[in-house]
């Protein structure tokens, strides 16, 4: 006890700011790792503030900013960045992408031209560079770019695809067509350039053709709407019109917003005599564009067809306002008031129909042709019936990163749900309303006098008032441990800084006041079960970074084969164990590991899911299936697209 004692007043109970630099940048970059975007600005704030000759805590600040969208932010930080170290090739790349987003292409081309000086076999720059050029019209220069990459890397699928799309600004669509087959023959499985292709074939009218080709993109790409409202086009003019109306029916599904699919959709269910549906469509695309004049005479229209006279009325007489020689406009106004019984106001519309001398297809209402489309921006009123197209049909660029793969690379295809650990934030979801209930946990929260611990799996992110109240406390704990001459009271106040420090990402701070905690009260289930997770944290976050974690991961499995030895009969640990099995690929043990847990809880749904995932990569797929149709019916409703994908396969 006294060595224990000893060890705590020379412990570094100090406020934040103190800690050291190497430390902050770590915790940050850990903590960016997990995407807790604000929390680790925070520690690099504190990074900065010790220490601003330093580059690292500038340029991670930097990617924390640029994550969450600040780009002018993120773009000043990588500046600070290479003013101090001017030979760091991700700080030329993450400002490039800031400045990209921002439309500053040519400054983005003067970064990609640096640190190509540096890393001039980045494939990836070499790709952004080129991109920008394109955005800057500089077609020559970026022809001649797309020959050397072409040069050094000769099976690379997406240099052929950026050479067409130069060929198509160039409208040589021969050359083109040349160079996406080319790329399709060294990348079949790309769907961007099925669709490139596709739109060769749209502007020709080859619309068969272009079919073909959207089908074989949206397989590779199915949940890209524009595919979708492309495909719909080409149907339309193969009188296909349930298979246009069902594409447009799925782009609506994913974009929602998407003005080119409510407009076709509406004159669609008013070919189709789908009035009312029309109708919303229409309806939708006016609270879009208010001023939107087609889309008024198409809803009056409909309006008129429904009954809801004066509706239709008031539509006409917007689109009458704008152009009073509305011919065909004037003659449904008309014929609304007359319905209506109001003769005089018809009277007047048909004088002036009469007195203009309207030539000889008065009256006659044009059927929507399946040849005749418009450009969005023409708002020639003769065409309201015509199909719309988009002005441009862009290609979508798509910027390579090699550090933000690096970030995002655990975001696996099928990820399993993380441990659940000890926090003091309420678990929060709509869908899934079971709060965890653990005994230990429980009787801990009955017998301490401090705040409540929750049980959760879910990593909340603090907003900044939680995070900076959270570090007010770690110091008010801090001071209270130093002050404190028993060890019964130093006990407690040891343990709610840990989980203080684990909600901050803290972890390394976090193991210390357990280990300490273990020391004094070696029978604590709940200090071996949050160290374990804290190291496991730390472990997910320096294999990331290349590091071999083997040693560190046999602390996680000792530490909760200790609490399982207290605590037996805690389905959280059994499920936490599993998923270092399944980390491990011991998907056996994890399966058994989850068994356990689940009939501990039947309610745990992250253990059905967890075990769903443990049994698929174990290739036992239908009972991986049950797994995951018994999650989702306990409110992990992620449970059902990962079904439909390997149900599909």
């Amino acid at each position: 006890m006294r060595r224990i004692l000893l060890f705590l007043a020379f412990l570094p109970i100090v406020s934040f700011a103190q800690f050291n630099t190497d430390r902050l940048v770590m915790i940050g970059r850990s903590a960016l790792y997990y995407e807790d975007y604000v929390l680790s600005i925070q520690y690099f704030n504190q990074a900065i503030s010790q220490k601003p000759w330093l580059y690292e805590p500038w340029f991670f600040r930097g990617v924390a900013k640029y994550y969450l969208d600040d780009f002018r932010g993120a773009e000043t930080d990588c500046s600070e960045a290479i003013e101090r170290n001017p030979y760091v090739v991700s700080a030329y790349e993450l400002r490039g992408l800031c400045r990209i987003n921002q439309k500053k292409f040519a400054e983005a081309v003067k970064d990609y031209d640096r640190a190509l000086r540096y890393d001039p076999e980045n494939q990836s720059l070499w790709h952004n560079r080129v991109l920008c050029l394109i955005q800057e019209k500089d077609y020559d220069r970026a022809l001649a770019e797309i020959d050397t990459m072409m040069t050094r890397w000769t099976k690379y699928a997406r240099a052929y695809s950026m050479q067409a799309e130069v060929y198509l600004l160039q409208k040589d669509t021969t050359e083109a067509v040349k160079s996406l087959d080319k790329s399709l023959e060294l990348d079949p499985y790309d769907g961007g350039i099925w669709a490139e292709r596709a739109v060769i074939s749209l502007a020709r009218q080859e619309w068969k053709e272009g079919e073909e080709f959207l089908s074989k993109s949206i397989h590779l790409l199915p949940k890209h709407s524009g595919n979708y409202i492309n495909r719909a086009l080409a149907r339309y003019n193969q009188n296909n019109l349930r298979g246009a109306m069902a594409d447009y029916d799925t782009a609506l599904d994913l974009d929602p917003n998407n003005f080119l699919g409510h407009y076709n959709r509406g004159l669609l269910r008013a070919q189709v005599g789908d009035d009312n549906r029309g109708i919303e469509d229409f309806d939708f695309v006016l609270k879009l564009e208010p001023n939107n004049l087609m889309a008024l005479f198409n809803r009056a229209l409909l309006l008129e067809q429904t009954g809801n006279l004066r509706a239709a009325i008031r539509d006409y007489s917007k689109v009458i306002e704008e152009y009073p020689n509305f011919w065909f406009g004037l003659q449904h106004r008309a014929s609304c008031y007359r319905r209506l019984g109001n003769t005089k106001q018809a009277e007047l519309d048909e004088f002036r129909i009469l007195k203009a001398q309207m030539d000889k297809r008065y009256g006659h209402q044009p059927r929507l042709s399946k040849k005749q489309m418009r450009k969005r921006s023409d708002e020639d009123l003769e065409k309201y019936n015509q199909i719309v197209v988009a002005d441009e049909q862009e290609v979508e660029h798509d910027y390579k990163s090699d550090y933000r793969g690096k970030v995002q690379n655990r975001k696996a295809d099928l990820a399993f749900l993380p441990m659940y650990g000890l926090t003091f934030t309420r678990p929060h979801d709509e869908v899934k309303t079971d709060i965890p209930f653990e005994d230990t946990v429980e009787a801990f929260n009955n017998s301490s006098r401090s705040r409540t611990i929750y049980l959760s799996c879910d990593n909340t992110k603090l907003n900044e008032d939680r995070m900076q109240q959270t570090f007010a406390y770690i110091d008010s704990l801090s001071t209270a441990i130093d002050a404190t001459k028993h060890m019964a009271d130093v006990k407690p106040l040891l343990f709610m800084r840990a989980i203080a420090y684990s909600t901050i990402q803290n972890f390394d701070n976090a193991i210390d006041d357990l280990s300490i905690y273990l020391q004094i009260d070696s029978g604590s289930s709940l200090a071996y079960w949050q160290r374990a997770v804290c190291q496991a944290k730390i472990n997910e976050f320096n294999a990331s970074q290349g590091t071999n974690i083997d040693l560190k991961s046999a602390n996680v499995l000792g530490d909760l084969s200790d609490a399982l030895q207290r605590s037996p009969r805690n389905a959280y640990l059994y499920y936490n164990r599993g998923n270092l099995y399944a980390q491990r690929q011991d998907y056996q043990r994890a399966i058994d590991d989850y068994t356990q847990a689940i009939s501990l809880e039947e309610r745990l749904a992250e253990a059905y899911y967890n075990r769903g995932l443990a049994r698929i990569y174990a290739k036992k797929i239908s009972e991986g299936i049950e797994d995951l149709s018994k999650a989702g019916e306990l409110g992990l409703y992620q449970a059902y697209s990962v079904i439909k994908k390997y149900r599909e396969k």
